[in-house]
């Protein structure tokens, strides 16, 4: 990482800083020579205006509280659109503490705020409407576009069916992400009628999700023994399974849902599920939406003077003879600075735009930007690279205890072994193996950086292996080779043994690969260490280093199907690491290879 600093005398900062200065030392000449003509000063105070005249403020906010589940990126919000109003934006928590503030002035701590903004209590004062929840806070009711095809499927039918009428209608987008078909004259005649489509009868497997939770939290505000009883639409409108809400029969058989606006349910009950179904729904969006918030809208300070001036015609030619000569100055002098400084920048963009280097032309702030840029893409290649590691990490992993699966379930179908409780405990154990590499194999990618979580408690080696070697038995039999093991005592290390399974599993593996038809694979444990030794065709001295190296094979002939992916080792050994222990090898070319597994010891046995 680069921490030196560019020269003052080369600095951006540099350059831009006199030229700053240049134009002030100008600009306050000018000002000062017209400033001992002028005549008389005015004070006038600029009129505060109130929050209703510009609900935009609100709304604004509004906007961004129901799409952010914080407050983080209002500032700059406010900042700009202070900037536009000439007025001083507050924001503050309920108890006063200030979230943003575009300007300095008195504090605000007992005024009384302009507005509360909160996206689910709404201020209709303000919107003018009669929803107390902003349509824009949808939160996990939201619509993937990848489940959003069938939902404008049955829009689009719609459509058609209205314009086959001589109809004129549009499909829109909600904010949760489903179709709207607006009219565009509305049309209550029976054809007319015939198009409509209800689209809430099609829930997408996200909002059921996110509706079932709805109306459980609904159901249990109405006290209901049952609250699967109760079905929340995308409307929003309550639908009831069954019976009455006053009384959900328990061991009734279920029956079509019925709308609560059904003459079955009373007026009373209807508000009274509603405002459940309002308050279940703030309940769900909370979390996605920003805490309320106190608005302030007032006057940048508590006052400011106003410059009038009274002039002759004399004093007016001189102002407009230096203001248009400073103006003129000015325009020059940052064309000419302008120019400079874009000149690189626009290199650096033609060089991204072509994907090629960028220029380093200098060593100021552009020339660090440049070289900058060009680690960027050189990261972002090797993000690409590893993206591509990453997948054929996932084959490898999932290949070997799904083979051995495989290779279980086919010597049952041919009866070369019994359907007992013992074939079911080791496709058992393989599916669980399956599982877990499934499960974690996100950390696996990270154990570069020693994340890999391991999870050690007491563990019988005798036990790990002898699953080892009954799950690669089938294999070992397929290749004409022999797996024994040979295990002195019976040792006790503190291991994850899901993940023991797996590096000794690897190194089996790697060994029965390389073992000729005849051969022999032998898997030992001795105190804390692991062995696993093969009769193969051994690894030539000058291959030793790279053994554990990702995607290296012995021969570069080998394929994916004859010579495995070339992370197997790679893994074994972050496995070993993350152990806290040490894996080796020692071979020579044609009298097979011994791998070495060193864990560290419990200190009990």
């Amino acid at each position: 990482m680069r921490t030196n600093r560019v020269p003052l005398r080369h600095s951006l900062l540099t350059r831009l800083l006199v030229t700053s200065i240049l134009i002030a030392v100008a600009a306050t000449t000018a000002t000062a020579w017209l400033a001992v003509r002028t005549a008389t000063r005015a004070i006038s105070q600029e009129q505060g205006r109130s929050l209703a005249d510009d609900k935009g403020v609100y709304d604004m906010l509004i906007g961004y509280a129901a799409t952010h589940p914080d407050w983080s990126g209002a500032p700059e919000l406010i900042e700009a659109r202070a900037v536009e109003l000439g007025r001083r934006i507050t924001l503050m928590t309920e108890d006063r503490q200030v979230i943003a503030d575009s300007a300095a002035g008195p504090p605000l701590r007992t005024a009384r705020p302009s507005a509360v903004v909160d996206p689910l209590n709404l201020d209709l004062g303000l919107t003018g409407g009669g929803e107390r929840i902003d349509s824009r806070a949808v939160g996990p009711l939201e619509v993937p576009p990848s489940e959003r095809p069938d939902l404008q499927q049955l829009a689009a039918k719609e459509v058609d069916c209205l314009r086959g009428l001589g109809l004129d209608a549009t499909v829109g987008t909600a904010p949760n992400g489903r179709p709207v078909v607006t009219r565009a004259t509305p049309d209550l005649s029976t054809e007319a009628r015939w198009c409509d489509v209800d689209m809430n009868t099609l829930v997408t497997k996200t909002e059921q999700k996110a509706l079932r939770s709805l109306a459980d939290l609904a159901g249990r505000c109405l006290d209901l023994p049952d609250p699967r009883t109760l079905w929340v639409r995308p409307d929003f409108s309550v639908y009831q399974v069954g019976a009455s809400i006053k009384q959900v029969p328990g061991e009734q058989p279920l029956m079509p849902a019925v709308p609560l606006e059904s003459a079955s349910v009373s007026a009373t009950d209807v508000a009274r599920v509603q405002s459940c179904v309002e308050k279940s729904r703030r309940a769900l969006l909370q979390p996605y939406v920003a805490p309320p918030a106190l608005l302030f809208v007032t006057d940048p300070g508590d006052g400011a003077d106003q410059t009038t001036f009274t002039l002759s015609t004399e004093n007016t030619v001189r102002i407009v003879a230096v203001t248009g000569a400073v103006l003129l100055a000015t325009i020059v002098v940052t064309v000419l600075v302008g120019r400079r400084l874009v000149r690189p920048l626009r290199a650096l963009t033609e060089a991204v735009d072509q994907h090629a280097p960028a220029p380093i032309a200098g060593a100021d702030e552009i020339g660090r930007l440049a070289r900058a840029l060009n680690d960027s893409v050189e990261r972002r290649d090797r993000a690409e690279t590893q993206r591509r590691d990453m997948v054929t990490d996932v084959a490898h992993e999932l290949r070997t205890p799904l083979s051995n699966i495989r290779s279980w379930l086919e010597a049952a179908q041919d009866n070369l072994t019994p359907t007992d409780a013992q074939l079911l405990e080791l496709l058992h154990e393989e599916a669980v193996l399956l599982q877990h590499i499934i499960d974690d194999l996100s950390d696996l990618a990270a154990a570069d950086a020693g994340t890999l979580r391991i999870h050690p408690e007491p563990t019988y080696l005798r036990d790990v292996l002898t699953q080892v070697v009954d799950a690669h038995l089938g294999t070992a039999h397929a290749a004409g080779v022999r797996l024994i093991m040979d295990i002195r005592d019976d040792p006790v290390l503190p291991a994850d043994a899901v993940r023991l399974r797996q590096l000794v599993g690897n190194l089996v593996s790697n060994a029965i690969r390389h073992t000729p038809a005849g051969g022999t694979v032998t898997v030992g444990a001795h105190d804390t260490t692991i062995t696993v030794r093969d009769t193969g065709v051994g690894i030539a001295a000058e291959n030793l280093p790279r053994v554990f190296d990702r995607f290296w094979r012995a021969e570069a002939s080998r394929s994916r199907a004859t010579g495995g992916s070339g992370l197997g080792l790679a893994i074994a050994r972050k496995l070993a690491e993350a152990h806290g222990g040490t894996i080796g090898v020692a071979s020579e070319p044609g009298r097979g290879a011994l791998f070495t597994v060193r864990l560290a010891s419990s200190g009990s046995g």
